[in-house]
Parts: C-alpha cells; structure tokens; sequence
C-alpha cells in the first residue's frame, strides 16, 4: 500500500495505525511561529466508529489502509448474520451484528447498501440514505401532547397504500 506524509491526509483518506484501519474526517495543517509544523488530524476507527483526534509532525507518516467501499444488495437475516449479495459477481458475504450496529432496523430486503471490506471481512454496512416503510398502525393522541383537546382516544385506521418515506441517517 501507498504511504502517506501528514501533509496528504485529506477527508475520506483511509489509513493504518496501530495495526487497525481508520478514515481521516478532518485534517488541519498549523505552522506555529515558533517550532516545528504539524497536522491536527481527527480520525474515526473504522471497526468501532469511535472518533480520535491526533497531532501528527510533518514528517510523520501513514499506510494506507487495505478497505474497500462495495455496493452489495442486501438479501436476508437468519439470526445471527446478515447475508449480502454482489449484482456483478453473485457472490454473496455474510456480516455479523457488530459489523451491522444500528442499521439492522433500516435494512429492507433489496436493499442496496455500502459495506465496508477489510482484509476481505466485513466491518461496517451502511444501508440507504432513505428507505420507505408502510404505515401499519398509529396510536391516538394523549391529552397534553397537543394543543388542542387531544381527541377522543380512537385507533386511527390507515389507507393500505399509504407509505412513509424516512431518513436513515436522521432518524432513531
């Protein structure tokens, strides 16, 4: 893999430390009045999400990591891993719970997701940036929640077609 100088990291740019892969969110070059030049840099560990900021000389240096980005349709869970599929290749790859997190509720079969390959492995899917769910049933209003009086505690009863087009990265 390439090498990379503290100078060179940019957003999106992967590399290794420590032996595990990491993505560079943000990258500052500062040139002190006094001293050496350095590169604040605030990066996300890809196989746990948590974000680290690190301060870097200009002369230190990275390996870029071995991660691929795939497109891959999502096709079904049987308990304890997801199974994906590749359009192109019909090659299909498993990915357990700690790979998937929170996406698992906003996985829809043919979904078309992001999954994130290490060392051939699987470490994070990110599903559709939306996805559109049906509308099965509401709850009644509560007095108090509203401005108004709150109804009269009635189940709502929906169209069959109505659907409910949400945002994946938004909502909870």
């Amino acid at each position: 893999m390439a090498t990379y100088y503290s100078n060179d990291f940019r957003a999106g740019l992967k590399i290794m430390l420590d032996g595990e892969p990491y993505a560079v969110e943000a990258s500052e070059f500062v040139k002190p009045g006094k001293g050496q030049a350095f590169a604040r840099v605030k990066l996300r560990r890809l196989l746990t999400g948590t974000r680290v900021e690190k301060t870097f000389k200009s002369t230190d240096s990275a390996e870029g990591a071995d991660v691929v980005d795939m497109n891959l349709t999502y096709l079904y869970n049987d308990g304890e891993f997801w199974h994906f599929m590749n359009n192109e290749t019909f090659e299909q790859l498993s990915a357990d719970a700690k790979a998937i997190g929170d996406s698992a509720k906003w996985l829809l079969d043919q979904a078309e997701c992001i999954v994130t390959l290490w060392n051939g492995q699987p470490i994070t899917v990110t599903p559709p940036n939306f996805v559109e769910l049906e509308i099965v049933d509401t709850d009644p209003g509560l007095k108090g929640d509203t401005a108004g009086t709150g109804g009269n505690r009635l189940r709502c009863l929906l169209a069959q077609w109505l659907k409910f087009r949400c945002s994946s990265r938004l909502a909870k």
